[in-house]
């Protein structure tokens, strides 16, 4: 495991991590962030906190006659395979698969909800990575998104990993670690198997709270090892194959949500972000990425040509 972070005496509510200087300094960003959103001075940059305009949303499409139809896309979670061939995995781990989820948004749509945690059970894979955004208001009460956690938490197998995304609260941390879930806040741990190891990195949210540290992230791992990056965001893809990352999986945006045919999306959630690198593999440089589109739903319970999903990454060695 990587370098603990820097902690500092009588750590609260049980966890060292939420003593250090980052920890209160995401805490504080929060704080502010809740204050913006509440007076309204961020609604006309950042939608998804503009609920005026979800329920804007949501009257259109009942006069349409959509909104069932939204609603049901948005309980169709598909379970899609994406293949990663590096040389530099190790041969014990050609074949390793991790299961990504992300964007839970649990209270939001919690049929979607139920439909994941059904279906779980009957994946095969080797270990899980969960890329953030639990709950689906960005301040506020976290228990009923940790209760959706932990039932999901219960029907999957083996070691847990994750990252907080901008919809989450560093106060999460606790409890999430209680249920087995480990979240990655700016470090690394090994992964071993038959004595060969890869390194899983995580960094904590870079979208509202400009919290991710990729070289922080990145520091305890041996030059040259196969290394994935969970990040919420896929926005930090220069810094991650700057560091050396072979994989960098991500979310956030949905993949637009509400796209037109051909899954063409309206809007990204990214800001700048290129449109390659909304949803899906793709590729920058010499590192593989992939953006989920999402589990969950953002602002409205619908999706339209953009399908939920859970993903199988399996790691393939090539000559």
């Amino acid at each position: 495991m990587s370098a603990p972070l820097n902690v500092a005496k009588g750590p609260p509510e049980g966890d060292p991590r939420l003593s250090t200087t980052h920890a209160r300094r995401r805490l504080e960003a929060e704080d502010r962030h809740e204050a913006r959103v509440r007076r309204g001075g961020i609604d006309f940059v950042h939608v998804e906190n503009s609920y005026s305009v979800h329920s804007a949303i949501r009257g259109l499409l009942r006069m349409t006659g959509l909104y069932r139809r939204g609603q049901r896309n948005a309980e169709q979670i598909v379970v899609r395979v994406n293949n990663v061939r590096s040389a530099s995995l190790p041969p014990r781990f050609d074949g390793f698969t991790m299961l990504q989820i992300s964007d839970l948004h649990a209270e939001l749509h919690r049929g979607a909800t139920q439909r994941l945690i059904a279906m779980v059970g009957e994946l095969d894979y080797d270990l899980v990575a969960l890329t953030g955004d639990y709950r689906a208001r960005t301040y506020g009460p976290i228990e009923e998104s940790l209760d959706a956690v932990a039932a999901l938490r219960a029907q999957l197998r083996g070691q847990v990993f994750g990252v907080l995304g901008n919809h989450d609260s560093i106060t999460m941390l606790p409890r999430l670690e209680a249920m087995g879930v480990r979240l990655l806040v700016n470090e690394s741990t090994p992964i071993v198997r038959d004595g060969e190891r890869i390194y899983l990195a995580g960094v904590d949210d870079n979208n509202y709270f400009d919290a991710a540290d990729v070289e922080r992230a990145r520091a305890a791992i041996p030059q040259g090892a196969f290394s994935v990056l969970l990040s919420h965001t896929p926005e930090i893809y220069r810094s991650a194959a700057g560091a050396g990352f072979n994989l960098l999986l991500a979310g956030h945006t949905h993949g637009g949500q509400i796209c037109l045919p051909r899954g063409v999306p309206l809007t990204l959630a990214s800001s700048g972000l290129p449109r390659r690198y909304g949803a899906g593999p793709w590729r920058y440089g010499t590192m593989d990425g992939y953006t989920s589109t999402g589990v969950g739903c953002s602002g409205v319970d619908v999706r339209f040509n953009c399908p939920p999903e859970i993903t199988l990454h399996r790691l393939r060695r090539s000559a």
